[in-house]
């Protein structure tokens, strides 16, 4: 059964070189731990964009293009399915678009990272998510989406996570000698989102990975592992303008939502996430 493009319903779907946002498909589940459904979560997006407005409280980031692409298959070892994820940004990337992943499980991000790294782009990357997804290798895999951040670290990538409250010791080691700055959700809890997000120094480009259990579970349940005391929705929000005020976001992914059969507020939630990250590009 064929897909329908991001946000149909209000925009016919532009031609890959006259849209602003390349929306790019990537059903991957291969690692997941806990709760499974991941490989189900961009077609949710994608239908529950059909009933998304338009107007996005100021703009109508959908009237400068957005190109829906065939999803990336997933079949295959994890390298070969990154490879691909990889090559499917890089296209976006020829057009002069902003690539926008929709998970899949989070191992989706290193694709998109490796392609803008080929591309000669420096950039950090904002992470909200619950876990650090730090760890050298989980379950006998150094592509399970509990190491992605490690991979992107050992590119050289800066990046700073948001939200986090669950991680190994492990991953707490290894954050405070690499120097990953953070900004856990505990400490928003305390004190509320800082005014400045990203360190001194930070790169203006910033790529955007959104783990949708960064979203406290009374809000994103259908996820593998939706980890309570995270953030609402307008700390999210809040978070997300800050840290992209005077800068500019080259691309971002949403992943690890894992549609409740039934419950559609969560596959909602998700696709008004992307559109407002397209407000922000």
């Amino acid at each position: 059964m064929s897909l329908p493009a991001f946000l149909a319903s209000e925009y016919s779907p532009a031609a890959p070189d006259a849209a602003r946002w390349h929306v790019i498909p990537v059903p991957y589940e291969k690692t997941t731990s806990y709760g499974k459904g991941t490989a189900r979560g961009p077609a949710a997006i994608l239908e529950a964009s059909q009933q998304l407005e338009a107007f996005n409280g100021g703009t109508c980031p959908g009237e400068q293009g957005i190109h829906t692409t065939k999803s990336v298959d997933c079949k295959g070892q994890p390298a070969a399915v990154v490879a691909r994820i990889a090559r499917a940004v890089g296209a976006a990337l020829r057009h002069n678009a902003i690539p926008v992943v929709l998970g899949g499980e989070h191992t989706v991000t290193l694709g998109a990272l490796q392609a803008l790294r080929r591309a000669g782009v420096a950039f950090g990357i904002l992470q909200i998510d619950a876990h650090a997804d730090l760890r050298e290798s989980y379950e006998g895999s150094r592509y399970s989406h509990a190491c992605v951040m490690r991979r992107a670290v050992e590119l050289g990538i800066p990046l700073v996570q948001v939200g986090v409250r669950a991680l190994c010791r492990e991953e707490h080691e290894f954050r405070r000698a690499a120097r990953v700055a953070h900004l856990d959700a505990a400490e928003i809890a305390t004190r509320g989102v800082p005014r400045q997000i990203l360190p001194a120094g930070f790169p203006r480009a910033v790529y955007v990975t959104f783990d949708v259990d960064g979203l406290d579970s009374s809000i994103m349940p259908a996820t593998g592992t939706p980890v309570p005391g995270g953030l609402t929705w307008y700390q999210a929000q809040t978070v997300l303008r800050r840290a992209l005020a005077g800068r500019r976001l080259i691309g971002c992914d949403v992943v690890e939502l894992a549609p409740l059969r039934g419950f559609h507020a969560a596959d909602f939630a998700a696709a008004q996430l992307v559109y407002d990250l397209m407000a922000l590009s």
